[in-house]
């Protein structure tokens, strides 16, 4: 009772389905936030008579074969790197990037990670750090004295002083692509790592070769369309459902062989 099997397959799939949206649904406030989506592919086939199969004594031929098939399987969770809405929020390190690009931050142990989170903030020292804690790359600095800061759209980070009528150039705050956004690895804090399915980072200037341009004073808002994840959360509760019905069909089916004199 092949059946049996199949039918596990497809609940565990949807279950899959729902975990995916439920942690969707869960970051639908996170920054910056990249929605996922699961796919799935069919099992292998039990090739019970194949196709051209002599299918008489004549000589024909099986126009149609007989292949059984076993199941599914989750292929993959596809992340989706569209660009959110950006959302106002006024604060001087408050960036969104309008366009691809990722940036730079330095973890505790030296390695770099990437997010398009630009929620920065200052430490104690002046240094500008994501909500973690962790420094933006090139250790950007704002002097203590520094009145007011402001970021051009080609990251270009300028200070005014008291003293001074002109802004200073202080730093300049770069972007990275990836070949393969979809293949960075995950690792939670709105923070991506580079794998060898994403390709290596290539960092250019904001608005340079492709990369997008940073708007300061904004912030880009989770890309999760919560009218189409509860239509996916019902869809895939459904598709639950009826799996768990072709169990309890083929058990009363089992049930009926067992029971025959």
């Amino acid at each position: 009772m092949r059946a049996l099997s199949i039918a596990a397959t497809g609940m565990d799939a949807q279950q899959t389905r729902v975990e995916v949206i439920s942690n969707n649904l869960a970051n639908m406030n996170t920054t910056a936030y990249a929605p996922r989506r699961a796919e799935f592919a069919d099992l292998h086939y039990q090739i019970v008579r194949a196709a051209g199969a002599p299918s008489s004594s004549n000589g024909d031929l099986a126009p149609e074969g007989v292949h059984v098939g076993l199941g599914v399987r989750t292929a993959s969770i596809t992340v989706d790197m569209r660009q959110g809405a950006l959302k106002s929020t006024g604060g001087d390190l408050d960036l969104a990037i309008e366009g691809k690009g990722f940036f730079e931050i330095r973890l505790p142990s030296g390695e770099a990670a990437y997010t398009r989170d630009g929620a920065f903030k200052r430490t104690g020292e002046g240094l500008v750090v994501n909500s973690e804690g962790f420094p933006l790359a090139g250790d950007i600095t704002i002097p203590e004295d520094a009145r007011s800061v402001v970021i051009n759209a080609e990251g270009e980070v300028y200070v005014h002083f008291e003293d001074q009528p002109e802004a200073q150039l202080i730093a300049t705050i770069n972007l990275v692509s990836f070949a393969n956004p979809n293949g960075l690895e995950p690792i939670g804090g709105n923070l991506y790592r580079e794998t060898a399915a994403s390709g290596p980072p290539v960092v250019g200037e904001a608005g340079e070769d492709g990369l997008g341009r940073l708007r300061q004073g904004y912030l880009e808002e989770s890309g999760v369309d919560v009218v189409a994840q509860i239509a996916e959360l019902i869809e895939a509760q459904r598709g639950y459902e009826l799996n768990s019905k072709v169990i309890a069909a083929a058990d009363q089916m089992l049930g009926a062989t067992t029971q025959l004199r």
